[in-house]
Formats: C-alpha cells, structure tokens, sequence
C-alpha cells in the first residue's frame, strides 16, 4: 500500500509556505499508511564548506549537546544543531567525509539519516499527523519536500524501516511499490559501489542505486532511466536532490500517482486527495504520469 506526497515550489517567494502545503498532503495519506511516516525538506544551505547531518537516537532524551560538543573538540571546528523530536540537525564546518567518518567511529548509537549542503530528514514511527506534529512540519521551509506513509507489509514497524531513504548527498527517495531483485542489485552495489546497507529495505536498494548512477556522473534524469532497465517490478518514485525533484514510474504503472503543476508548483502524490487543497489546484494542469516516463523539475538557475 504506502501514499507518497512531493511539493515543489517553482516560485521562491513561496518557500516560507512548504511545510504548511506539505503536512496536509502527508496526513491525506494516513490510509494508505497508518504505521510510520517521514519527510525530507530541502531548505537553507549549510554555509560553504559545511554539512547538514540529519541524525536520530532512539532516546528522546538523548544529549546532543554533549554529542555537539564533542564533535567540536574533536574535529577543532565550529558546530551547531537544532533537536526535534528524537532528531537533530547539526551543521558542521568540515567535509561530509570527515563529518561521517567522525560519527560512525564515535557515536555508532546515533544513526545518519541524511547528509548533504540543503536536505533536512525525519521519520517515526505512528500515525503520519503524530509524525508530522512531532517534528513540526507546518513550520518548515524550504523550495521542495517529499513525505511517505508507510503500511508495513514486508518488515518491522521501526523508524529505520520508515521511509524516506536518503543516499549520498542531498538525494532521497519515497517508494510505492515492490522491486522484485532488490537483494540481487543490493549484491552488486556493495561488490562494485562499496555500500552498506541499514535495513533490508527494497527503497533504500533503489535511493542507492540512484545514488551509485549519480556518483558515477549520471543526472538525476539518466540515473533514473538507467533504473528502468535494472530494477524490476511494480513501482512509483519520488525523488529529491540538491536542486531536483523527479517522478517515475515502472513500466506497467500500475501504482496510482497524479501530477498538479501551476505557475507556482509541481505536486504529485500518490491519489488526488493529497492535492485538492492545494492552492490554485482547480486551475492546474492534473495528469496521470505515463510509464517509463522521467518527470524532472530543477530550481531556477540550476538545471
């Protein structure tokens, strides 16, 4: 089952306005996915030469600010963070590289969700308007966002099952659907992409293949069809980068989504309901996205 929601703001001016678009989006899809929910915004930009870490704890009452400082002493550099929830973005004036490498030798109880210079990520367990509240979504900005409810129908419950799955840097991915040879391609991408995996997900197989593609110097545009030919089964993505926002689905289409586009936004989610409150939606361009069909948007300036 699961309900995927994208928005992307085509007008700058509306960018203080994201979260409160999205949230009711997200929440329109709570019957399609009742048992988790999540959302990556793309917002500010970390500073030059820094990176934004989303990172969760399980604890709620986990310190981050002893993690913070830390993570200053120990790289000699400046830090700051924001806590939501059982979330945190921290800021960090060093390289990902280093960022990363730091946390997985140091805080292995704190799980990296998402890196990159703009991506912001969060996701819980419970019904998608409790996550949503939970991390106050309404009052996000940014020029772009996509969220997930999630129906767990083929593992646990748990946050690191939820999606969105982020790979790389600044790419996310929601899934509806089923990809049959994940664990194949899953095989292939540890062997020739050295990647690790956190869950045994098939999404977080297809945010890193994306991801494999991207890196190897592929757009988001050619990343995706080449994942026309190597991912097989039932599937609609949505997908977030740095500056992009992108729609596919599998050749058979046969997972719903719809596509409203106005002079100010492009929204898709997985059924209508998730648009109609949209503003100016009832004169929008609405349409079903055709199979084997890459939709692609980037920001002004940055295509």
């Amino acid at each position: 089952m699961c309900g995927i929601v994208g928005l992307f703001l085509k007008n700058p001016a509306l960018e203080g306005e994201l979260g409160r678009h999205l949230k009711p989006m997200l929440i329109e899809m709570t019957e399609r996915g009742p048992d988790s929910a999540g959302i990556a915004v793309y917002g500010h930009d970390a500073p030059r030469d820094w990176v934004k870490l989303s990172l969760y704890h399980p604890d709620s009452t986990f310190n981050w600010a002893a993690l913070d400082a830390r993570l200053r002493r120990d790289l000699e550099t400046e830090v700051r963070h924001e806590v939501r929830a059982n979330h945190a973005v921290f800021s960090v004036e060093a390289s990902a590289e280093r960022a990363l490498r730091w946390l997985k030798d140091h805080a292995q109880d704190v799980r990296v969700m998402a890196a990159g210079k703009r991506i912001e990520l969060f996701k819980d367990v419970g019904l998608p308007a409790k996550v949503a509240d939970e991390f106050s979504l309404g009052q996000m900005s940014g020029s772009h966002g996509i969220g997930h409810t999630r129906m767990a129908t083929e593992s646990g419950i748990t946050t690191v099952h939820s999606h969105p799955f982020a790979a790389g840097l600044d790419l996310c991915l929601v899934h509806n659907g089923t990809i049959s040879n994940y664990h194949s391609l899953r095989q292939w991408l540890v062997r020739h992409g050295g990647m690790s995996f956190e869950s045994d997900n098939d999404s977080e197989v297809a945010a890193k293949y994306l991801a494999y593609r991207m890196k190897e110097g592929a757009t988001l545009k050619e990343a995706l069809e080449a994942g026309l030919e190597d991912l097989d089964g039932f599937y609609t993505f949505c997908v977030g980068t740095e500056d992009g926002f992108a729609v596919l689905r599998d050749a058979f289409a046969c997972k719903p989504a719809v596509i409203a586009e106005t002079d100010n936004y492009v929204a898709m989610a997985s059924e209508y309901r998730s648009l109609a409150r949209l503003p100016g939606v009832e004169q929008a361009h609405v349409w079903e996205p055709k199979p084997e069909t890459v939709y692609v948007w980037h920001r002004a300036g940055h295509a």
